[in-house]
């Protein structure tokens, strides 16, 4: 029998991603990147709902596009790109903190663990407000 799942997965969000910068979680009640965590697990949920998706066990890709006005950059790709990862793995990890507030959110997951991505890709694309793509993909394996 062939496995039908979806290996890669695209999808949109307007606004701007969320950055890991501090130690503090981004997952905590009332986090200043809380507005942005929500808008990417409900953009990952209908994503994943539209197509099937199920959480990769093996190794990925993840692709971030920040659109953005001219001179506008708001963080360096490291801490986007943290911050997109972070919230799109499997939070079952961080259940040291309280997660009720998220909901049904805090089950949305792409991925099981960050340890799992070998490669990571990041661009910007000039544009009049924020927004964002995301891509997460398998990776095949090389045997």
């Amino acid at each position: 029998m062939q496995d039908t799942r979806a290996l890669a997965l695209t999808f949109e969000v307007s606004g701007l991603p969320p950055v890991k910068t501090e130690a503090l979680s981004i997952f905590a009640a009332g986090h200043r990147q809380a507005t942005r965590v929500r808008a990417l697990l409900q953009a990952a949920c209908a994503a994943a709902q539209r197509t099937g998706w199920t959480p990769l066990a093996g190794p990925i890709e993840v692709d971030l596009t920040l659109r953005c006005p001219p001179g506008h950059r708001t963080s360096d790709a490291s801490t986007l790109l943290g911050g997109v990862c972070a919230v799109l793995q499997d939070k079952k990890r961080v259940a040291n903190i309280g997660l009720a507030h998220l909901g049904v959110l805090v089950d949305v997951a792409l991925y099981d663990d960050d340890r799992q991505i070998r490669r990571l890709s990041y661009a910007e694309e000039p544009a009049e407000d924020f927004s964002y793509q995301v891509r997460v993909a398998a990776v095949p394996t090389v045997v």
